[in-house]
């Protein structure tokens, strides 16, 4: 399939693939979310956030870092959390440095909710995509990540 020669377009057996790719990983990505929700009441979206804040030391983080790190436009991440913050799950502080900036912070609630999704989240996704791969496979999907994630200009994973 590669070619020494650079092409305008794709290729038909390019689009082929790439069409492949996209339609799988978006099944995937649903139906671990519709498994999420069901089995924890998480949201795939309110799962990415606590995912960050308990990665986050003191599990705080700006609220535009926040929005980088999991790769979403502020004002999405902004109604998100608003409704995060109803559930208790997190809470918003204006940042002691910054009269502009906010803090999300992780809250006791929030960080137990987190916590028992985790088990079930994993569950799923060993079931879904670990348990379809052989040890060969995920090795090249891992190497085929790494090389999108390079050429993206992405931090390796």
């Amino acid at each position: 399939m590669g070619s020494s020669r650079r092409r305008a377009l794709p290729t038909r057996e390019q689009l082929h693939v790439w069409r492949g790719y996209v339609e799988t990983a978006e099944v995937l990505r649903s139906r671990l979310g519709a498994r999420l929700q069901s089995e924890t009441s998480l949201s795939a979206g309110d799962y990415q956030v606590l995912l960050a804040l308990s990665e986050a030391s003191g599990g705080t983080m700006r609220s535009s870092t926040l929005a980088v790190t999991i790769g979403w436009e502020r004002s999405r991440l902004s109604h998100h959390l608003g409704r995060m913050e109803k559930r208790d799950l997190i809470r918003r502080v204006p940042c002691d440095d910054d009269v502009h900036g906010i803090d999300v912070t992780l809250t006791a609630t929030g960080a137990e909710t987190f916590r028992a999704a985790t088990v079930p989240h994993l569950r799923a996704v060993r079931e879904m995509f670990a348990d379809a791969l052989t040890d060969e496979q995920l090795d090249q999907v891992e190497e085929l990540t790494a090389t999108l994630r390079r050429h993206l200009g992405l931090d390796p994973l």
